[in-house]
């Protein structure tokens, strides 16, 4: 199993964003440093917590700074940008990672990201498609481009110089495309089968419940079957939210007391998903009630704490329960304690990893 880290990082409010945004990029070089393989990190224009406004700004201030670690969107949402500024913008960032670029695309979670866009109450699983079936268009064509949809018109016809560049728009430098990843965060997701069926593979949320993870393989398996391809536990990224400490007592206190990062997170997590009735994501079976589901029960079930031997134990049954993957993501959180977040990312590195695949030739594959 590979390690990588996924972060969606959610900030105390009060919090300076300079601030924020340093310690959300030394996460990136200490992953990179640690020999994480791959890294992630969301975006969200209408969020003071979730603070991160555009992820391919934000891996471009990364790039430099890291050697070997291949970096990821963990998500563009597609339906809020023009594909045209979408297709040029990876592409750029694609060479200025010498091909280290990850693609991950969704139709964006934010309902207020989507309010702001104007498109709340459309199909935005529609405009989602219709934008990234253009972007690989435009990188699969030549100038001048004359591509129509129903959600955006893209054309350089009229303003075409050939001869001096004018009116081309950029192609990745891994061909024809950087390898494209979508998030699943729904049970049973629709979406997971119509990716693979496209050659794209799938990460699980950290904040879906183990039950509902566990249905993801199924989905990727089938629409791998439709393709014609084989369905890789390997090319199965599953995220989860882990602290590691060298004693129980810091890891409880700095994972479950009332004002940890992480039940800061699942708190504002649990705060969005109720007012917009999407609560099941955080339900053990589909007919539990709504005031079942507590933020005790969500964070007892989806924080992962102890030490190094503890979390790999947990570990191992996290994976018995949702079957074999092939990349365990970190969850980024706050750096509430700068020196507990670092050495949370080291531990996991660097003992907890060791301890974990020293076992993995034993565990069972996903389930069919």
């Amino acid at each position: 199993m590979d390690l990588g880290f996924f972060t969606m990082p959610m900030h105390p409010l009060d919090k300076d964003w300079r601030i924020s945004l340093k310690e959300d990029r030394e996460a990136f070089v200490l992953a990179d440093e640690l020999g994480f393989n791959e890294a992630y990190v969301g975006e969200h224009i209408t969020d003071q917590a979730e603070n991160i406004t555009s992820a391919a700004a934000f891996l471009a201030w990364v790039a430099a700074a890291t050697k070997r670690i291949k970096l990821g969107t963990g998500t563009v949402n597609m339906p809020n940008t023009h594909p045209a500024t979408v297709a040029a913008t990876i592409a750029m960032l694609d060479h200025m990672l010498d091909g280290r670029l990850i693609f991950g695309i969704s139709p964006g979670g934010l309902l207020s990201d989507a309010e702001l866009f104007g498109n709340l109450d459309a199909d935005r699983n529609a405009i989602f498609l219709e934008a990234i079936n253009q972007v690989l268009q435009i990188w699969a064509s030549e100038p001048p481009y004359d591509i129509v949809g129903k959600y955006w018109n893209i054309s350089t016809q009229k303003t075409l110089m050939a001869d001096i560049g004018q009116g081309y728009i950029a192609r990745p430098l891994q061909r024809p495309h950087p390898p494209i990843v979508v998030t699943a965060v729904a049970p049973f997701s629709k979406g997971v089968t119509e990716a693979a069926a496209r050659g794209w593979d799938p990460i699980s949320a950290n904040f879906l419940m183990p039950a509902w993870v566990k249905t993801h393989w199924p989905r990727y398996v089938e629409g791998c079957e439709r393709a014609g391809r084989t369905a890789d536990p390997a090319n199965w990224r599953v995220a989860k939210s882990v602290f590691v400490a060298r004693d129980t007592a810091t890891a409880k206190a700095y994972a479950t007391d009332p004002d940890s990062p992480y039940v800061y997170y699942y708190r504002s997590l649990f705060a969005k998903l109720k007012r917009s009735g999407r609560i099941e994501l955080f339900k053990t079976r589909r007919d539990q009630a709504d005031d079942e589901v507590t933020l005790e029960a969500i964070c007892d079930k989806l924080i992962i704490w102890g030490t190094p031997e503890s979390v790999a134990d947990q570990l191992r049954a996290f994976q018995d329960e949702v079957g074999q993957f092939g990349t365990l993501l970190y969850a980024g959180k706050d750096w509430k304690d700068r020196e507990l977040a670092r050495q949370s990312m080291i531990l996991m590195a660097e003992q907890v990893m060791p301890r974990l695949n020293a076992g993995t030739s034993s565990r069972p594959k996903a389930a069919e």
